[in-house]
């Protein structure tokens, strides 16, 4: 979806690249893909995919373009969680098995995964949003530590990412009850 909605605002980089298709295989890191079976298997901590590129300067709508590519990925997660739902919250549909447990982890991660993205900090897409909603002054201070987004964030994690946790559960727990509702997973 960063992809996509990049292209919609201007910015034919990852089209030139062909990362604006539903094939999974132009989105995976080999080595995130690795970390994601280990962190499927539960022996991992973290997991990602290859980065979209995207060029600011080829944006329509200067930060507030930047701001609406980087919310696409989250939305999109929210929007698949919502229509997996559906059927269980609304519908008398009852699975049983794997199917249970497959349609139950793939509402949960998607919502896990839009919560975690909103956490303000580079390289996460929440960090985009707020470099939009900040005034400019701040730019000055937040563009640094782009180069360190990953160590912050790995640093962060290994802390036992307590830290976190604290930053992304209440976006979680509100998603979850207001699109899960009173249905169990």
């Amino acid at each position: 979806m960063h992809a996509w909605s990049a292209l919609q605002l201007g910015d034919e980089t990852a089209y030139r690249l062909g990362r604006v298709t539903l094939n999974p295989a132009s989105h995976l890191d080999p080595l995130g893909f690795i970390m994601m079976v280990m962190l499927a298997l539960g022996f991992g901590f973290l997991a990602w995919g290859r980065p979209v590129p995207i060029n600011p300067a080829r944006l329509r709508g200067g930060k507030w373009g930047v701001a609406l590519t980087a919310i696409a990925g989250p939305a999109s997660n929210l929007v698949l969680a919502t229509v997996l739902v559906i059927p269980l919250r609304f519908g008398d549909l009852e699975l049983t098995g794997f199917a249970d447990v497959f349609l139950t982890r793939l509402i949960t991660l998607n919502l896990l995964l839009t919560a975690f993205n909103m956490i303000p900090i580079p390289p996460l897409d929440g960090s985009k949003i707020l470099a939009a909603i900040l005034p400019d002054f701040w730019y000055q201070y937040l563009a640094p530590l782009e180069r360190y987004s990953f160590g912050i964030l790995l640093v962060l994690i290994l802390l036992g990412g307590g830290i976190l946790f604290q930053m992304y559960s209440p976006v979680y727990f509100f998603l979850y009850d207001h699109v899960v509702g009173s249905t169990q997973l």
